[in-house]
């Protein structure tokens, strides 16, 4: 019989197999993601081609150690002003460090204005740029605004609420907290919340201490700040970042939360 000879159903024309070849369904065809029982991912979900979501934190710091952290660099802040004289002048802890430091330094005042760069607002700025860099080229536009706003509202915080509690006198302006030591910690404790590398973050400890001692020296030799004031400008730097981190982790969460 002809091939076109033989009968074809509704109207479809059954060509001869090939030898050696037998007809078993789909097995020549790919299988696809439903027949082979892999999920298709949801809409809007993450996948290799759209990238990671831009909106809230996918990982965060340990709440925990964060908040240990914190009332730790609170209870500082809150306590030293308990030792201001009357009027708030520099306190024994203040005197002696300024004997310590100012002999050393008064006839090399070049050196404590290089000491003093560190919390310097331009240098401060410059580090914030970099992080900026940092995270918006990784894609990481979460931390690329947090690491943004968290250190200028802590500075804002301690300029207007902080300082004019607390009403320490120094020259003609508040001096405790040290606003140049809120802002250099809140910057560096912001970036270590945020990093992932253990390495990274040690790194930062590291070179965030090592620039506040320096700074802070260079600084009570300059006459700026008192010791006092430079030690709970880093407690209440510590603490209003940590603060101010998990108000963005909130902020963050929530449009995720509603989205899916």
């Amino acid at each position: 019989m002809n091939v076109r000879d033989r009968p074809t159903g509704a109207g479809r024309l059954y060509l001869p197999l090939r030898p050696g070849r037998s007809r078993r369904a789909n097995t020549d065809r790919p299988e696809s993601p439903v027949t082979s029982g892999t999920r298709l991912p949801a809409a809007g979900a993450d996948s290799p081609a759209t990238g990671p979501r831009s909106r809230g934190p996918e990982h965060t710091a340990d709440p925990v150690t964060t908040a240990l952290t914190a009332a730790a660099g609170a209870t500082v802040a809150a306590a030293i002003p308990l030792s201001f004289p009357p009027g708030g002048g520099p306190t024994a802890f203040d005197l002696a460090v300024n004997e310590q430091v100012d002999p050393r330094l008064d006839p090399r005042p070049w050196i404590a204005e290089v000491l003093a760069l560190a919390t310097d607002t331009g240098v401060v700025l410059a580090i914030l740029c970099g992080a900026v860099a940092w995270f918006a080229w990784q894609r990481r536009w979460w931390e690329t605004a947090t690491v943004v706003l968290v250190p200028e509202a802590a500075v804002a915080i301690n300029a207007w609420a902080l300082k004019p509690f607390w009403s320490r006198p120094l020259h003609d302006y508040l001096a405790y907290p040290s606003g140049h030591t809120v802002h250099l910690v809140v910057v560096a404790a912001t970036l270590v919340l945020l990093l992932r590398s253990v390495r990274a973050q040690a790194v930062i400890i590291a070179l965030a201490a090592a620039a506040w001692c320096g700074a802070g020296i260079g600084m009570i030799a300059l006459d700026y700040h008192l010791a006092t004031d430079i030690v709970g400008g880093a407690a209440a730097g510590i603490a209003l970042a940590v603060a101010l981190y998990w108000v963005a982790v909130y902020a963050g969460r929530r449009p995720r939360a509603r989205s899916g």
